[in-house]
């Protein structure tokens, strides 16, 4: 029997190579070359990729531990297909793969998921390219009275699990009753900072963030509305107070400027 063409036989081999880096447990190395040199690729894709991920996920590697932290590494480099070469974003692919193809694994811990969104959050906003139109916003303008306008490097967040609490000394096997928000965002000096809400001020952010045209105060009489508040105007003075240290953070950013 002819032996294949040269790019097939290529194309095999590439074949065999990779599935051995990605796998060597259930893949052989490639036959006709040298074992020592394969073991080296093989060894530097593994220690490559787990020490990006433990870099970026520091909590959940010393959550997990270091046996189990290794066997998760080697089944996302087993079993997920990246999007993107871009090291930077390969916290977001660990995430998808956590999301999208482990699922609820036996012996994950039940926040493994959340913790992992929760820890990519902080990397994704320090390096997010985002533009303002500052022409558009009065960064002093009244924010009752005005429209709000939220940073789009802020973003409100829910978790079952208290993520920002979580480490070695505090893993939650339940969920407790009442989610947990947080809103995590770039301050003025460029600094990733993250604030624990209580359900109404998260509800208030929606709506301000939700992309209707509503001044501040419209937002807060409709949140009393919701909470059937019995003192809208304390509502109101409070979360007037809010959105200035909110501003004052750089949470939001200013009041739409009104059309001339």
């Amino acid at each position: 029997m002819a032996a294949p063409p040269a790019p097939e036989r290529l194309r095999a081999q590439q074949a065999a190579f990779t599935a051995y880096l990605r796998d060597p447990l259930a893949h052989p190395a490639p036959a006709g070359v040298d074992r020592r040199r394969v073991a080296v690729y093989r060894d530097l894709v593994y220690r490559n990729i787990e020490g990006l991920l433990r870099g970026g996920f520091p909590v959940l590697h010393a959550v997990l531990g270091a046996t189990p932290w290794a066997a998760l590494v080697r089944d996302f480099i087993a079993r997920h297909r990246c999007q993107t070469p871009y090291f930077p974003a390969l916290g977001e692919e660990f995430v998808r793969y956590l999301q999208d193809t482990r699922g609820g694994a036996a012996g994950d811990p039940p926040f493994l998921l959340e913790l992992a969104h929760y820890e990519w959050v902080e990397l994704a906003l320090d390096v997010a390219d985002i533009d303002v139109d500052w022409q558009r916003i009065d960064p002093h303008g009244d924010l009752l009275d005005g429209l709000p306008v939220m940073s789009p490097a802020a973003w409100s967040l829910a978790y079952r699990y208290p993520v920002h609490r979580i480490g070695p000394a505090c893993q939650p096997r339940q969920a407790p009753p009442e989610p947990t928000f947080l809103l995590v965002y770039r301050d003025r000096q460029e600094r990733v900072r993250f604030m624990e809400l209580n359900a109404v001020t998260a509800r208030l952010l929606a709506i301000v963030a939700g992309g209707e045209v509503v001044s501040g105060r419209q937002a807060l009489a409709r949140l009393a509305s919701e909470l059937a508040h019995p003192e809208p105007a304390q509502l109101a003075a409070f979360g007037g107070e809010l959105l200035r240290d909110l501003r004052a953070g750089g949470a939001i950013l200013g009041s739409l400027r009104q059309a001339v």
